[in-house]
């Protein structure tokens, strides 16, 4: 099984924390996502009477007469109670928001998500990542190139 990462992330967030989170899910959804159709593109994470919420795309499950679930509805994250009391109080500082970063079905069959607690970047520090994957993959041709 696949995993599914939201590659945007990491450029337009600098990470702080990560947490590995279950996902309250309906039958539909857990099939969708052995299927490969979910997207973490434009997901977010938020709290709602002190529990942790996602807003992520499951794509609707297209074998059998199923009936189906909302593709974009809000998924519950299940943490320990000083995790999401931990998260809670780092969220209410201005400029930390929760990402979710990496989705992956574990060896029981469970679906769990990787979030992370993050600081948007700035400008200049996107330019500074480009510039390390660059020098990073110019170091890497030219050790292929001698090899």
């Amino acid at each position: 099984m696949a995993e599914i990462k939201n590659k945007k992330a990491s450029f337009q967030y600098e990470f702080l924390e990560k947490y590995t989170a279950g996902i309250q899910l309906l039958g539909t959804e857990i099939k969708s996502i052995r299927d490969g159709k979910a997207s973490l593109v434009d997901s977010f994470c938020s709290f709602d009477k002190h529990e942790l919420y996602v807003k992520m795309y499951i794509g609707e499950y297209s074998h059998g007469g199923y009936v189906n679930h909302d593709p974009r509805r809000e998924r519950k994250l299940l943490l320990t109670k000083r995790e999401l009391q931990k998260l809670e109080k780092k969220v209410q500082n201005v400029g930390l928001t929760i990402v979710p970063t990496k989705m992956f079905i574990t060896q029981n069959g469970y679906a769990k998500l990787e979030i992370a607690l993050c600081r948007g970047k700035k400008l200049a520090d996107k330019r500074q990542s480009i510039k390390e994957r660059e020098t990073a993959r110019e170091l890497d041709r030219a050790m292929k190139k001698y090899n």
